[in-house]
């Protein structure tokens, strides 16, 4: 991993003398004036040549030879091709798909990264260190920097879907928590969406007049088990947090869910988890709210009865006069 981050921080720095201006951004002009000392060489195709009594920062190459006879003060990153450095290489030196050569007389301060081992000749020298460049390696970083910006995604998507649900339908919402107090019926219901969707979307693709609906259920799934899951969260929320402000309740479930999903089995099973359960209790509210017999809210007591007013006081005798 340390090589990885090596050659990732290398290239940073290779291609960000792009945005500062390149001399080249083909093959770089061999007759050109030698008056002007560039401070970066960037080719994409071609040869990069750093000339003898030459001093520049960065050499990048996407696809072609580099060969230094001056000095090279910072990063030199060539992605495909040979490096020869017959002058001076202050830092590191990387050779994504090629060999380094030091030939007589040259010097690499820094380390080599690279695939095969670097070749010194006569009295070249490599003050640092050889890394192998392992294709794999750099895989398997890009792949945990990606599962990271898919969970990132899916956590954004869901909060915002959540609290919008909440905002624009608040009703609905609660009628979503209160039907998945029905375990009974909600988890039934929510595998027969969770398998059946997509059987019906391939039985409908393999017919030819239901093709466009077998399209539609197929691009629509990811909405569709994304809504699952965010009102699987709410019934989950309000389930641990039953107390709290609805919206404080959808955060505590959301989150639990969210960090769940950082471990790799245990968060699939808690996505399917919630997915069933948000799909049922979708389906259920739905089927309540049509016959009219869905309770949103917790009974509330029937307030008491006042009592009967009291009989009016019988008429007093006036009193005789003497």
């Amino acid at each position: 991993m340390r090589t990885v981050t090596r050659v990732f921080l290398t290239l940073l720095l290779a291609l960000l003398t792009l945005t500062a201006g390149a001399p080249a951004a083909g093959a770089q002009d061999a007759d050109g004036p030698e008056s002007e000392e560039p401070d970066n060489i960037v080719v994409v195709t071609g040869r990069a040549e750093v000339r003898e009594g030459e001093t520049v920062d960065n050499v990048f190459i996407i696809d072609g030879p580099v060969v230094v006879d001056g000095t090279v003060d910072d990063a030199l990153v060539a992605l495909n091709g040979d490096v020869l450095i017959r002058g001076t290489a202050r830092e590191d030196v990387v050779a994504v798909d090629g060999r380094v050569t030091v030939a007589d007389g040259g010097v690499i301060e820094g380390d080599v990264v690279s695939r095969h081992r670097p070749v010194l000749e006569g009295d070249g020298r490599l003050d640092g260190s050889w890394e192998r460049w392992n294709p794999q390696a750099w895989s398997d970083a890009s792949s945990v920097v990606g599962w990271i910006a898919l969970w990132l995604a899916f956590s954004v998507s869901t909060l915002i879907l959540g609290l919008l649900l909440y905002l624009l339908a608040p009703r609905a919402a609660a009628a979503v928590d209160a039907a998945g107090r029905d375990i009974g019926s909600v988890i039934p219901w929510g595998i027969l969406l969770l398998i059946g969707l997509p059987i019906v979307a391939g039985l409908a693709l393999v017919t030819l007049v239901a093709i466009p609906l077998g399209i539609g259920i197929v691009l629509a799934l990811g909405l569709i088990y994304g809504i699952g899951y965010t009102a699987g969260a709410w019934v989950l929320g309000r389930r641990i947090a039953s107390g709290a402000s609805p919206i404080v309740a959808f955060l505590v479930g959301w989150a639990i869910l969210r960090v769940i999903a950082l471990v790799p089995f245990l968060g699939w099973l808690a996505w399917l988890a919630a997915v069933v359960v948000g799909l049922g209790a979708i389906v259920v509210a739905g089927h309540r709210s049509r016959r009219g017999d869905l309770v949103t809210e917790e009974p509330a007591e029937p307030a008491p009865v006042p009592p009967p007013p009291a009989p009016p006081a019988p008429p007093t005798a006036p009193t005789p006069a003497p």
